[in-house]
């Protein structure tokens, strides 16, 4: 494909035009997304932000939060917000509870090849790592610098078990949680939730989810992405 497709962060006034009739009810906001480091959708963020504090709203009414994160890694993000909602925690508990998941969870996730990142301008240190090289297959992870290189491996089989390492090093022993995420590559993931659910003795927490076409759009057909957590942190009451 010649011409890819593109994606285009929210303004300041859509998040405006979203803050604005939260504030005005009474309640407070807080925002999560994605990492800074691949989106410059916090940055909109928090510039609405301080648009509402020049307009007289109390900054301690909006909190914007740059999880670091991307796909799965910032939906576990969400889901701790929700749980911690639903329990019936208040703002800073809830800004508590997300934190703890950012820094409690880990994801990563492997790519067919590097061309989509590249086209999207979004290769930056994977291009040192990888270089040149033929036939790699990096193992990546997202922070709030962006796009981070894990480890080069040669062939498929070998990304797979790799990944099931690492997920198998980092899950929390006495609560896992895991998950396993895929572009176009659904039996792919279907070997690793195997692999993780023989290792750990557990479910994968979710139903095996096809990453949209937004992340899509720059990481290409074949992305497996696995993502592993404490599951008491996603626990409704």
């Amino acid at each position: 494909m010649k011409d890819l497709p593109g994606t285009s962060q929210p303004s300041v006034g859509q998040f405006l035009d979203v803050y604005e009739p939260i504030i005005e009810a009474g309640d407070d906001v807080i925002s999560l997304h994605f990492s800074s480091g691949i989106s410059g959708t916090y940055e909109s963020a928090v510039q609405a932000k301080a648009q509402l504090e020049r307009d007289g709203v109390d900054a301690l009414r909006i909190t914007v939060i740059d999880t670091g994160s991307a796909c799965g890694g910032y939906g576990l993000v969400l889901m701790a917000a929700g749980s911690a909602a639903k329990r019936g925690c208040g703002h800073g508990e809830i800004v508590g509870a997300i934190h703890e998941m950012m820094q409690k969870h880990s994801f990563w996730f492997a790519i067919d090849t590097l061309e989509y990142l590249r086209r999207g301008g979004r290769i930056g240190a994977v291009a040192s790592v990888v270089g040149g090289a033929i036939k790699i297959k990096p193992i990546l992870t997202v922070n709030s610098a962006g796009i981070v290189p894990v480890e080069r491996v040669r062939t498929e089989s070998r990304v797979l078990a790799r990944i099931a390492d690492l997920a198998t090093e980092h899950t929390p022993v006495d609560d896992p949680g895991f998950l396993v995420q895929h572009v176009q590559a659904p039996e792919r993931a279907q070997k690793v939730i195997d692999e993780l659910t023989s290792r750990l003795g557990v479910e994968p927490t979710f139903i095996p989810d096809e990453i949209g076409p937004v992340i899509g759009a720059h990481v290409g057909p074949g992305l497996i992405g696995v993502g592993v957590f404490p599951a008491e942190l996603i626990k409704l009451p």
